[in-house]
């Protein structure tokens, strides 16, 4: 079993910048594939970002180049750095953890983009 809690969400302004952490806990992280996944209002949910357990990144076109996912297995964390904020990255940002038939979800941190 894992737990998963996002924290450092909230409002920036379109150009800013905001980083998100999701602490886990309960399992040995490293072994986990993690993802960030968002869903707006109205929306499904999509995913962002993702980093295997080896480290290897992949990125949703949208984010390519202003987003950054990346990991600190010793801190059993895994972040999204986010830059250049445009409003349509407004969103309910979650953290998954998955490896084979486990899948683990965070509660999900707002993010809003408006000047």
């Amino acid at each position: 079993q894992v737990q998963l809690v996002e924290s450092g969400g909230g409002l920036a302004q379109p150009g800013g910048s905001l980083t998100l952490s999701c602490a886990a806990s309960g399992s040995i992280f490293s072994i986990y594939h993690m993802d960030w996944y968002r869903q707006a209002s109205g929306n499904q949910r999509e995913l962002v970002a993702a980093v295997t357990s080896g480290g290897s990144t992949n990125y949703a076109d949208s984010v390519k180049g202003r987003f950054m996912i990346y990991r600190d297995n010793a801190k059993n964390t895994v972040y999204l750095q986010m830059n250049s904020l445009k409003p349509e990255d407004t969103a309910v940002y979650y953290c998954r953890a998955r490896r084979f038939s486990y899948d683990y979800w965070g509660q999900g941190t707002q993010i809003t983009v408006s000047s």
